[in-house]
């Protein structure tokens, strides 16, 4: 049975990144997450961070972003009827894989 138009539109907005999209972030993402912390350990990572004010701003920029990614799955979490905290634990220790999973896991 074919999609209306109206349905399609609607999809689309509920589900904006095809899991696609999603997948592939993560195929090409991953490789480079495991030889950062493989050459500067997990808290290694973080010490690197604070070697300069070009990247701290970079640290801080993006510690912007994830806390209004995480506002957005908060509210996303709500509607959909879906626990928030564990996705939240995981973007907190894991970065941008928790949203990545949260978006490749979510229900139409």
């Amino acid at each position: 049975m074919l999609k209306s138009q109206n349905e399609q539109s609607n999809s689309s907005l509920n589900n904006p990144i095809s899991k696609k999209v999603i997948i592939s972030i993560l195929v090409l993402f991953s490789p480079l997450t495991i030889v950062a912390v493989l050459h500067h350990g997990f808290l290694g990572i973080f010490t690197e961070v604070f070697k300069s004010y070009a990247t701290i701003q970079v640290f801080v920029d993006l510690l912007i972003a994830s806390i209004l990614i995480l506002i957005w799955m908060w509210h996303d979490a709500k509607k959909t009827n879906r626990s928030f905290w564990p996705w939240a634990l995981l973007t907190l220790v894991t970065g941008s894989f928790g949203p990545l999973f949260y978006l490749l896991l979510r229900k139409k």
